[in-house]
């Protein structure tokens, strides 16, 4: 059986990894991945090990609103479904404008556009966004709220410039406005679902992208598993999660689920807070107990109930699987960094 092709953008990213994993695991897809430089591009092939169902292609800044025309126009023809992961972090300068909401914007409309100019054969593109595309931050301190997948947030250019959390909302919110007004502005032949996640959980998918820091979502349980004993909870560490295995997961079933077609999934297994999340290592690893924070007693309940509440059951419904509980996610995570710590000691 002739393999189909699968193109998923930001492959070095901890979320783009899992699919790719799975992707391949399956023995169904070829995969080409897009990276931004040749040395990141070495070390995702020896992760993978040379598997000879990986390509990756170069594409350098996501703020060209070119970014991926070369690629697609090379390569396209052989693509039968676009996962677009890329993601733009910010940077030390602060600019806002420049370093995420440019390129979350330009990358997700060139990617796009250059699926329907240069890959015919497309047949579904899935955009990964996000949960903070579904409400304002103040959201997070607002317990009369619910989110469901039918949700948008609302901030202004101005308010996104305010600071980097609320230029992360704007530019995922306007990312995924974009990708949806052109698939019909477009009149594209290929099927859109689009994906959001809240904060992605997990182990990472090699023990080698384990380091000193990890990504903004598994920091939190990185610092913690580096904390002090004196150190004080966090009380504004909280919101909702899903399991990177699970993310990716969804992700690959939107390919031959035709369910998912035309779909905005919000994928939440539940709630977390720093004082959870620091109970669960407390409790999972004794080893670790009375070297690290512990917090306070009962410290999760009141956070817990401080933030905006999630109603997906449509996508729970859609997907029709399980999602990991916080603490497999947090136990899974934890023992791969303890690993990794171990065998370089």
């Amino acid at each position: 059986m002739t393999k189909q092709t699968v193109f998923v953008s930001g492959a070095t990213g901890f979320i783009a990894q899992h699919i790719i994993k799975q992707l391949l695991d399956s023995n169904l897809y070829k995969v080409v991945g897009s990276v931004r430089n040749s040395v990141k591009a070495d070390k995702v092939m020896r992760d993978f090990g040379n598997n000879t169902d990986l390509t990756l292609v170069i594409v350098e800044d996501l703020s060209n609103l070119d970014a991926f025309d070369s690629v697609f126009e090379k390569h396209g023809a052989t693509f039968d479904y676009v996962l677009h992961t890329a993601c733009p972090i910010l940077s030390a300068d602060n600019d806002f404008q420049k370093n995420l909401i440019t390129p979350a914007i330009n990358g997700s409309k060139n990617i796009f556009e250059a699926t329907v100019k240069y890959a015919p054969n497309v047949k579904k593109f899935v955009q990964t966004s996000s949960y903070a595309a579904m409400r304002n931050p103040d959201a997070n301190h607002n317990p009369n709220i619910t989110v469901n997948e039918k949700s948008w947030g609302s901030l202004t250019l101005q308010e996104g410039l305010q600071n980097g959390w609320s230029a992360y909302f704007y530019a995922k919110t306007s990312a995924e406005r974009e990708v949806w007004a052109l698939h019909k502005s477009l009149n594209a032949r290929f099927l859109l679902t689009v994906i959001n996640p809240t904060f992605v959980f997990g182990p990472q998918c090699f023990d080698s992208s384990v380091s000193k820091t990890l990504n903004s979502s598994c920091e939190i349980i990185n610092a913690i598993v580096h904390s002090k004993p004196s150190d004080p909870p966090q009380q504004d560490i909280k919101g909702n999660f899903i399991d990177v295995r699970d993310l990716a997961r969804a992700q690959v079933q939107c390919i031959t689920d035709d369910k998912l077609n035309g779909q905005r999934l919000l994928l939440s297994a539940g709630k977390y807070c720093w004082q959870l999340i620091a109970n669960i290592i407390n409790t999972e690893f004794p080893e670790l107990r009375g070297k690290i924070a512990k917090g306070e007693k009962g410290g999760d309940k009141q956070v817990l109930n401080s933030f905006a509440k999630i109603d997906n059951h449509v996508t729970k419904e859609l997907l029709g699987f399980e999602f990991t509980d916080l603490e497999t996610s947090v136990t899974d995570t934890v023992q791969q960094i303890l690993k990794v710590e171990a065998t370089a000691k």
